[in-house]
């Protein structure tokens, strides 16, 4: 099997993009097989509980299949999947932060903590600290500090300058 790597661009790809933006839903298929892992992974990162990745990922293909007729190809379609993805579960965490539905679990109760006991506990630690950001932070940290993903790969998921981008990490 194929890696599928946001940023890439490939002919294959953009071939696919091009028959499922003429309604072929083969070619559709074809790209959330090739994406729906890395989309997953997305999601559970931010949700950090399966079966509710499970539907952010399942949010982010629908919506992405609702929006593929915008999409003009200026990324690889894995980067604007990326892009739909964060969306999604950024949207569904401040509905449930709106509407209070945060479920209230032993890190909870350790949240007051003013650091970690051990290096192991860091990404819990900043994973817990980050819910507090406003979203265009939490986004960039989750990305940066807990995914590993480029200063460059955020720039164009997140479509700003490396300025801005510096500025808010």
């Amino acid at each position: 099997a194929r890696t599928w790597v946001p940023g890439n661009v490939d002919t294959e790809e953009l071939n696919l993009v091009k028959r499922a933006k003429s309604g072929d839903p083969d070619a559709f298929s074809e790209l959330v097989r090739h994406h729906q892992q890395t989309v997953f992974n997305v999601a559970y990162r931010f949700m950090r509980d399966v079966p509710l990745a499970e539907d952010m990922a399942q949010e982010a293909f629908l919506k992405a299949y609702r929006l593929l007729k915008g999409f003009r190809g200026d990324c690889s379609f894995g980067t604007w999947m990326y892009r739909v993805a964060c969306s999604v579960c950024l949207t569904e965490l401040s509905r449930r932060k709106r509407r209070c539905e945060v479920e209230l679990t032993p890190e909870h109760l350790n949240a007051g903590a003013s650091a970690p006991s051990d290096t192991s506990d860091i990404p819990e630690h900043i994973r817990r600290c980050v819910t507090k950001l406003p979203d265009r932070y939490a986004t960039i940290i989750t990305l940066y500090y807990l995914q590993g993903i480029a200063y460059e790969d955020i720039m164009e998921v997140m479509n700003i300058p490396l300025g801005t981008l510096k500025t808010w990490m």
